[in-house]
């Protein structure tokens, strides 16, 4: 959808000129190459994945790169595709001196669900928070018997029907999937499949999918809210938090990170210090005993990190890899990490 409105109809529509950047952010070849884009082509208006951010930042943390180009250009950077994690967007707040705006959408809905729209009437940002739903959409939260919850309760986030025009209004070939898929876990309200919480000002924090909340002894946990505090470690560069099936618990978090370039720090004590840190602001609920440092994630080539795949190795179940995937031998990199965690070593005869 990005694709369409952004690249094609977008500049179209507004006479603007469009820059289209193919390929990785950093070693092409360094971490510079968002700077020489926006210096080279003069950008007014950057937008990108939270992801792409986030490997500048494993490379370049101090962004002493950036210091070398003239971005007096940019006005401002927008991030979507993926939550937007508190530490990326103070890292951004710090080096760029423009509005970092974090918006959520979906394909289904064609525009923005949320967002701070800068062209009408700006508001304070805050980090983890894609500020207010936008005009037309009536956002809620509802707990799993379709009560709505009160602020600062995680739930199910929904739309109150009916949808702003723009929707979608089907599902091509497959008309009572719409219904299905989207309608009818709670009967006139739109599923998003997205989990969060309203806050007590209406500032809406979207944690991330539904299937990413894990039931830990009866205990329903958000892994999107594990990924923040271990990514607010100053030596994590990026992390996944999964839940894996455990006999005892249902499901046990594990999580995979990925530390900053130049990090020449002890990997038992960073790991250690991490599981305390959960430990810490989370508690002892969140049973979080198992992480691992690895030196990559598998991603699909827009940046995104393939939760699905390694849920599925960590529970050993057989998946096909994504056609969307940037680098099939990650794959194996990360079923070798979760073996490790769960006690069982691949062998000679597994492999």
């Amino acid at each position: 959808m990005v694709g369409h409105s952004y690249i094609v109809y977008g500049p179209l529509l507004r006479g603007a000129s469009t820059v289209v950047y193919e390929g990785k952010p950093v070693r092409t070849p360094d971490a510079g190459a968002f700077w020489r884009v926006i210096e080279a082509y003069r950008v007014k208006s950057f937008f990108t994945a939270p992801t792409a951010f986030r490997a500048i930042k494993k490379e370049d943390p101090e962004a002493r790169l950036k210091e070398g180009y003239d971005l007096s250009s940019l006005r401002s950077l927008f991030l979507a595709g993926e939550r937007l994690d508190p530490p990326t967007y103070h890292w951004l707040k710090a080096h760029l001196d423009v509005p970092i705006v974090d918006h959520w959408w979906q394909t289904e809905t064609g525009w923005a669900i949320a967002a701070d729209p800068l062209g009408l009437d700006p508001v304070p940002t805050r980090a983890g928070s894609a500020t207010f739903p936008v005009p037309g959409y009536d956002v809620r939260i509802l707990d799993r018997h379709g009560e709505e919850v009160g602020a600062l309760t995680e739930g199910s986030v929904v739309i109150k029907q009916p949808l702003p025009p723009g929707c979608l209004a089907g599902i091509w070939g497959d008309p009572e999937r719409l219904h299905s898929a989207y309608l009818a876990t709670y009967p006139g309200y739109y599923l998003t499949g997205d989990g969060g919480y309203i806050d007590d000002e209406g500032y809406l924090f979207v944690m991330g999918r539904t299937d990413d909340v894990i039931n830990v002894a009866g205990h329903r946990l958000s892994t999107g809210e594990m990924e923040e505090v271990l990514g607010s470690h100053p030596a994590v560069a990026e992390c996944a938090v999964i839940g894996a099936q455990d006999a005892l618990k249902g499901q046990q978090p594990v999580g995979l990170v990925i530390p900053k370039d130049g990090f020449d720090g002890d990997e038992t004590r960073l790991t250690e210090e991490l599981i305390a840190l959960v430990r810490e602001r989370i508690g002892p609920v969140a049973s979080f005993k198992q992480v691992r440092v690895v030196a990559r994630l598998p991603k699909t080539r827009s940046g995104k990190i393939l939760r699905r795949a390694l849920r599925q190795i960590a529970d050993g179940e057989t998946f096909d890899v994504p056609a969307t995937i940037d680098d099939p031998t990650s794959l194996e990199d990360a079923r070798e990490a979760i073996a490790k965690l769960r006690g069982n070593e691949p062998t000679e005869k597994d492999d």
